[in-house]
């Protein structure tokens, strides 16, 4: 049974339609990265599974169970939402760390606040999660004193510090230099080969070629071609995405 199931999405901002009628599952320790030019609608898609946006229509399904049905018509609690976000841990572009706290505290503060474990606990699994990611010497540093690639992999720390079923990725280079690219990449291969399940919204074709199981390629709200990485990468079959790796790959 797929852990991510999702069916027919969409979601509008007033007249526009951003997604149109999306549709993918993942299995559990599958990575999919999510490839497209800029407004395509594969921010929209993360946002949605992850509850920052309301989708208009569709199903969302984890483990089985769904967790958003848009044709129902029915507001979704609060209370739902925040239950509903747990199942999934997201990384921004701009890492989004609170500055006036450490590193050990950002990645603390949310299971703290939801009393997932004792004190005690929670701060030796958030240690443990640092040392992963290769922070273990950097615990009590604020943001302004960590290079970017560094508050990236405090992000990822913390995205994982409440264990959930899918990790995503909103474009997690795009804020950084080639240098420091490579450090969240290794970071992010190394979550792959400890079999987490992730989504993986990218802009790093070469990552997403060698590291992705699935390939999805988005373009004016639709998914216009999904496959293997070799399927999608070396033999596409939509005129859009040839054009869209053509312009990609001239980069390198």
């Amino acid at each position: 049974m797929a852990i991510l199931e999702v069916k027919n999405l969409y979601k509008c901002f007033g007249k526009t339609e951003v997604l149109k009628g999306i549709n993918f599952s993942l299995e559990k320790g599958e990575v999919l990265a999510i490839i497209g030019s800029s407004g395509g609608g594969k921010t929209t898609l993360l946002r949605c599974l992850n509850f920052l946006e309301t989708a208009d229509k569709g199903k969302i399904s984890v483990d089985g169970k769904v967790i958003f049905d848009g044709d129902e018509h029915k507001k979704i609690s609060d209370e739902e939402i925040r239950k509903n976000r747990l199942h999934f841990g997201l990384v921004f572009q701009q890492f989004n760390l609170f500055p006036q706290y450490t590193a050990l505290k950002n990645v603390t503060l949310a299971p703290n606040l939801l009393k997932v474990d004792t004190p005690e606990n929670i701060d030796a699994s958030a240690r443990k999660l640092l040392d992963r990611v290769g922070l273990s010497d950097k615990v009590d540093n604020y943001p302004c004193e960590l290079s970017g690639g560094q508050q990236q992999r405090v992000a990822i720390a913390r995205a994982l510090a409440l264990n959930p079923d899918i990790l995503c990725f909103d474009e997690p280079t795009s804020a950084l230099d080639p240098e420091l690219t490579g450090e969240v990449l290794r970071v992010i291969k190394d979550l792959k080969n400890h079999n987490s399940t992730m989504l993986i919204v990218t802009h790093e074709m070469e990552f997403a070629k060698k590291v992705a199981d699935k390939v999805i390629f988005m373009a004016d709200g639709i998914i216009e071609e999904m496959g293997t990485p070799s399927e999608v990468f070396d033999n596409p079959k939509s005129d859009k995405t040839k054009a869209f790796l053509n312009k990609s790959f001239e980069v390198f």
